[in-house]
């Protein structure tokens, strides 16, 4: 699987904090097996998932030492046998890689890549895979979300949640969402938000059944559910379904919430999906980069050798504004 060149890469020998993330320069260049594509990686976007997996409390462990990154935007350097759908030279966007993509050169199973329009740069194009394809799994393949519904995302301003705002308003929803800093209100307003609310302020539900004219929400993408799950129960619609992208922790609810409004939870795991919705997502989100409603925001870039940064302040940091990128 590796070649005689080598290439900078993180490497991580031990699940723990962010400082278990290691520079190394002296790691291979992957090849390409059959069906396969070798990425000169321009950039690899950050996803709150990789922290989970780093310090070892996720369901999924990789064999140690491994790379972390599954979202990388560059350029075709090589194909394995039978690889048809790309060539050398092509830009092009991964949504998972084999081999790690908080590296120079990446290895991606084919169906992985995608080909990426010049009207996208590469940090934008290291912003599709994790949060756009999560969106679209939660609001249509889980939520089975309608034309005219309501739909709150809660937390708006991040990488998933800027595309559940874009992706909801070209759905035909009503979109209402929260962030945390006048930043991240703004920017949840222009990617697609009807309303924006403050999830900092003591009261903001209040605010939000409201707008609903105390109806509640028939959709809600929940990004931290470990703080908000007991009141998005609360803010239901009749039939209302709480789709939980992102959780931190245990939180305690009352199940009779549930049974009031008969509301549902559901998690979202983007590697629990199939081929089949794997390519009706890709071609909704195609659909979306021609007509030009997806417009990926990249927040803070970060050098490659700060990935250990990076990982921190996408959890600690005070309020999201866009995707967390590393460029390469």
């Amino acid at each position: 699987m590796s070649g005689s060149r080598l290439m900078r890469a993180i490497r991580v020998s031990e699940f723990g904090g962010p400082a278990v993330l290691k520079l190394c320069s002296d790691v291979p260049v992957p090849v390409p097996g059959p069906r396969q594509v070798l990425i000169h990686v321009r950039a690899c976007g950050v996803n709150p998932v990789e922290t989970y997996i780093r310090s070892g409390g996720h369901g999924r462990k990789p064999t140690l030492p491994y790379t972390p990154g599954t979202d990388v935007a560059g350029v075709v350097e090589a194909v394995g046998d039978g690889v048809t759908a790309v060539k050398a030279g092509d830009r092009v966007f991964t949504t998972a890689t084999v081999s790690g993509g908080y590296a120079e050169f990446t290895v991606a199973a084919e169906d992985c890549v995608h080909w990426l329009p010049d009207a996208l740069d590469f940090p934008q194009g290291s912003a599709i895979g994790i949060p756009y394809f999560t969106a679209y799994r939660a609001l249509v393949h889980k939520a089975r979300a309608k034309a005219g519904e309501t739909v709150l995302i809660h937390g708006a301003s991040g990488g998933v949640g800027v595309a559940a705002c874009q992706l909801s308003r070209a759905l035909g929803l009503r979109v209402l969402g929260t962030a945390g800093t006048p930043e991240g209100m703004k920017l949840a307003l222009s990617n697609g938000a009807h309303l924006i609310f403050n999830h900092r302020e003591e009261g903001y539900t209040d605010k939000i059944m409201e707008a609903t004219g105390g109806a509640g929400v028939d959709i809600i993408v929940e990004m931290l559910s470990n703080v908000n799950l007991s009141k998005d129960l609360q803010m239901m619609a009749f039939g209302g379904r709480v789709t939980v992208v992102g959780a931190r922790g245990s939180i305690e609810i009352n199940p009779r919430d549930t049974m009031a409004k008969e509301s549902s939870i559901m998690g979202v795991a983007l590697f629990c999906a199939t081929q089949e919705e794997k390519k009706e997502c890709a071609a909704l989100l195609y659909a979306g980069m021609e007509a030009g409603w997806l417009r990926p925001v990249v927040g803070s870039h970060y050098p490659l050798e700060k990935a250990a940064q990076a990982q921190h302040d996408i959890i600690e940091s005070p309020g999201a504004s866009g995707k967390i990128v590393l460029t390469i």
